[in-house]
């Protein structure tokens, strides 16, 4: 299972006001993460979206667990949590400096076809993206 990890220096614009980073953009951090990854096993998500399909978040999940503040580089580790060919499952863990985990999550998604939001087999439309997946997904 490969892990992708990625530093992301906080700014000060994703604080509330309480000094602490605004809960939405953890998921832009998994988006980051996520991007990481994909590059990682050597593929873009643009070399999808050329061919007119995209990958859509199908549900996803955060759990909390120490703030994150303003000036502080968090690094974000992201793994293929499940794949079958149709769905995949990524992973997250946002770790802090000290090596606390600042936050957790899971994001489900599904590729489509861009015109008529029907799911796709990446098996059939992107062989290699596939048995990069296969290769790279966590091991049950």
């Amino acid at each position: 299972m490969m892990i992708a990890e990625i530093p992301v220096q906080v700014r000060y614009a994703e604080t509330d006001q309480m000094g602490v980073v605004y809960h939405a953009n953890y998921l832009i951090w998994m988006e980051i993460g996520r991007t990481s990854l994909i590059e990682s096993l050597g593929f873009r998500y643009t070399e999808m979206e050329d061919q007119g399909i995209l990958a859509p978040v199908m549900d996803i999940q955060v759990s909390y667990k120490n703030a994150v503040r303003y000036g502080e580089t968090i690094t974000v580790k992201t793994w293929m949590d499940f794949y079958d060919g149709l769905r995949t499952n990524y992973g997250y863990e946002i770790v802090k400096e000290d090596c606390t985990i600042a936050a957790t999550g899971l994001s489900k998604h599904v590729c489509v076809k861009k015109d008529t939001f029907r799911p796709i087999s990446v098996r059939k439309y992107f062989p290699a993206w596939h048995e990069a997946c296969e290769k790279n997904k966590k091991q049950m």
